[in-house]
Formats: structure tokens, C-alpha cells, sequence
């Protein structure tokens, strides 16, 4: 059940970060200069876990995906980021939806972990949970004034 759940948080996150990254260079509009720096915070945060989570899956015993095809079977996080040339904030909420699956997605591997054995690892989902709220926060006030989906 942890190896599952640190397994499917790896790729959600995976495929959380490739998305984000493709919004962030090919957002464009009006204000594309603040767009482009909040979605640079957002990739580069969920970049830097690509190498922690693929960490805490060799901490079980467990092994970093080497498919991509299988990263995209274990993600909750869909491979559905739509083109979006307009003013950008379509971009931002498909980030924005994303980043509330990888929440949820984070909550059920703390639940997961819920063990002495694991509460490095249930820390670390509980932080995480923090972090992308913050990110949800700034997307959402950037999304003022539309409605959240």
C-alpha cells in the first residue's frame, strides 16, 4: 500500500511538473510576464521533488519509473494540458486543477503512511500538502474574479 501510493504520488507529481512547465513557456497575453514567473515558481517546485520522491521510493525497496508510458498509468494527474494562446489564465487554471489532484493525491499517501515505520515519509506528504496549498492560493488570486472549477 506505501509503495503503491509513493508510486502513484511520484508520477501524479511527474506529470504535474511536465504540464506546469509546458503552461510556463508557452503562456502568452498581456500579462504574460507575471503568468510566466508564477508558473516558473510552480515547475520549479515540483521539480525539485522529482529527486526526492524518486529517493523515498528506493528508501522501500521500491524502484523510479522508466517508462513514461507506466509514469502516465500510475498519474491521477491526467495527460490532458489543452493549447491555450489566448491570455493565458486557461494555462493557469489547468494548473491550478492539477495542483488540487496533487493535493489530494499527497493527503492519501499521508493516510497511506500513518505508521512509525513511515512518518519521515508522512512529514514529508504533510509539507508537500502545505507547499502546493500556497502555490493554489497565489493561482487562485491570479484566477480572481473567475470562477475556480
Amino acid at each position: 500500500m506505501v509503495e503503491q501510493a509513493l508510486l502513484k504520488t511520484f508520477c501524479s507529481n511527474f506529470v504535474a511538473y511536465y504540464k506546469s512547465h509546458a503552461a510556463h513557456v508557452n503562456i502568452v497575453g498581456r500579462n504574460f510576464g507575471s503568468d510566466h514567473k508564477l508558473l516558473q515558481k510552480v515547475y520549479e517546485d515540483l521539480q525539485a521533488e522529482i529527486d526526492t520522491l524518486g529517493e523515498l521510493l528506493r528508501t522501500i525497496d521500491s524502484y523510479f519509473p522508466t517508462r513514461l508510458s507506466d509514469m502516465l498509468d500510475d498519474s491521477d494527474v491526467l495527460d490532458d494540458l489543452e493549447p491555450d494562446y489566448g491570455d493565458g489564465l486557461d494555462y493557469i487554471q489547468q494548473v491550478y486543477d492539477d495542483l488540487e489532484t496533487l493535493i489530494e493525491v499527497y493527503l492519501d499517501l499521508e493516510e497511506a503512511t500513518d505508521s512509525r515505520e513511515y512518518n519521515h515519509i508522512q512529514n514529508y506528504a504533510q509539507d508537500r500538502v502545505r507547499a502546493l496549498k500556497k502555490h493554489c492560493w497565489m493561482l487562485g488570486a491570479t484566477l480572481d474574479g473567475r470562477e475556480i472549477e
